[in-house]
């Protein structure tokens, strides 16, 4: 094959046809841009899984106050209302005298008839009564449970505040990313049909041969399938990201340029791991876990141990109507009783003796679920050290990675301007200028998405460590464009 002279091509300027492309779709979004702080808040308020961590963290405070009760006394008002009947059946006896011949004058006679007694009497009562318990270790311990339960769930809270941020990141610059990749194609699709345009008019001149022309064809059709992908894969994360926020089309902001990233503070990996021990909340629930699990130890050898608990009570009887007796229908007597007031006052002692020995293996279960608990934190312990290295090896490798892509940014310039240099005067072929490009364009995209990366991968070496704060947020929004 000839090779001709081809038309002039345009030099690579300072600004690449992608870099122009993002420049332009990005200052035409930049008023309605959110930056990441502004999409946390309204993540906050939206995102369901954090909201049902703090209504637990928010319940673990009622459950504390619920325990607490049993400091306290218990008292009680008992009204009744009480109707008595009783029956009684009897034999009544009388002397009865006979008055007719041909018994004697004064002589009587026995005579034995049945009888039924009835008395009815209402009664009214009203009981109050009060209870309070002064000594009852598992009551004790039960409080002190409580009390943890509400340290773990703030723990467990903070969790989901970090696991938030870290969600939302990711989220907010995967959809960069795929825009990212979106311009990446869109620009390599103009400059190939730009070239094969080019290809085009040159073969129909006679300068260049079918082949030209017939490979910036394919290359063409090719960015198109790349190019609705990369569309699809877009609308993909802007829906993953409006889901989490709560919004309709949340734009994030791009990265402000030229992108300077922070250097890992502290630069050695085990002052990460030891601040890790003590600000992880996955350590601080396992450790609180083994201190409730040695409570529960305690509270079970409680069941050895009296109880002693103190009672009072207050009665008054308001007796209603009278009480009335009656023989066999007949009127016999009433009576109505006086309103009565008695008090009690009771302390209870309660020595457990034998219970089966229940209690004995409520210890063993305990002391078992108690090296349970001590194995979850020595587990803990590791898997956030080894996570707080390779988060931190990662963060490394990643802006070693981004320096070096950025050297290759730099030669991938400078290899297209050399490229469009030889293809001017004929040295170069139209595939070899499709093929600069694209490796420009592709190192471009990779150094946008290794950045992202980099600092995801920064948020989550905080998150593994404990030390995620939403304030975070602001350091990585000094990161974006205004």
């Amino acid at each position: 094959m000839t090779l001709t002279r081809r038309p002039t091509l345009p030099r690579a300027a300072g600004l690449t046809p992608l870099a122009l492309a993002l420049a332009l779709g990005f200052a035409a979004s930049a008023a309605q841009a959110q930056s990441l702080k502004e999409l946390y808040e309204a993540a906050r308020g939206y995102d369901a899984t954090y909201l049902s961590a703090r209504a637990l963290a928010d319940s673990a405070q009622y459950r504390a106050d619920q325990a607490g009760a049993l400091r306290l006394p218990t008292v009680g008002l008992q009204a009744s209302s009480t109707l008595l009947r009783a029956e009684q059946d009897a034999e009544q006896t009388s002397l009865r005298e006979l008055d007719s011949p041909p018994a004697p004058p004064n002589t009587f006679v026995k005579v034995t008839a049945p009888s039924t007694t009835e008395t009815r009497t209402t009664n009214n009562q009203v009981v109050l009564s009060a209870q309070q318990s002064l000594f009852n270790r598992a009551n004790s311990v039960t409080i002190e449970q409580s009390e943890r339960a509400v340290t773990i769930a703030q723990a467990q809270l903070r969790s989901a505040e970090q696991d938030l941020i870290v969600r939302l990141s990711q989220a907010y610059f995967d959809v960069l990313g795929a825009q990212d990749t979106l311009n990446t194609v869109q620009a390599s699709k103009k400059a190939i049909s730009e070239q094969l345009a080019s290809a085009k008019r040159n073969f129909e001149v006679g300068t260049a041969t079918i082949t030209d022309t017939r490979e910036a064809q394919a290359r063409y059709d090719l960015s198109l399938a790349q190019e609705l992908a990369a569309d699809n894969d877009l609308r993909v994360k802007r829906l993953a990201l409006d889901q989490l926020v709560g919004r309709s089309n949340a734009t994030p902001r791009p990265l402000a340029l030229p992108v300077v990233l922070p250097p890992v503070a502290p630069a050695n990996v085990d002052d990460w791991v030891t601040g890790a021990e003590t600000r992880s909340p996955t350590i601080q629930q396992a450790q609180l876990g083994l201190e409730v699990a040695k409570l529960e130890t305690e509270k079970a050898r409680a069941g050895h141990l009296p109880t002693l608990g103190l009672g009072a009570s207050y009665t008054r009887t308001y007796p209603s109507g009278t009480s009335e007796t009656t023989s066999n229908g007949a009127f016999v007597s009433s009576s109505r009783a006086g309103n009565s007031n008695s008090a009690a006052l009771a302390l209870t002692l309660n020595v457990p003796l034998f219970a089966g020995f229940s209690v004995q293996n409520r210890i063993k279960e305990t002391l078992s679920l108690e090296e349970k608990a001590r194995n979850d934190l020595d587990a803990a312990r590791r898997g956030v050290s080894q996570g707080t290295r390779t988060a931190f090896y990662g963060v490394q490798s990643g802006q070693a990675q981004v320096k070096a892509l950025e050297a290759a940014e730099s030669s991938s310039k400078l290899a297209l301007e050399a490229t469009q240099l030889g293809y001017k005067v004929g040295v170069r072929v139209n595939l070899d200028v499709l093929n600069a490009q694209t490796q420009l364009y592709t190192t471009q995209r990779d150094l946008a998405k290794a950045r992202y990366d980099v600092i995801v991968n920064s948020l989550k070496l905080r998150q593994v460590s404990g030390q995620l704060q939403p304030e975070d947020l602001q350091a990585t929004d000094a990161l974006l464009a205004p």
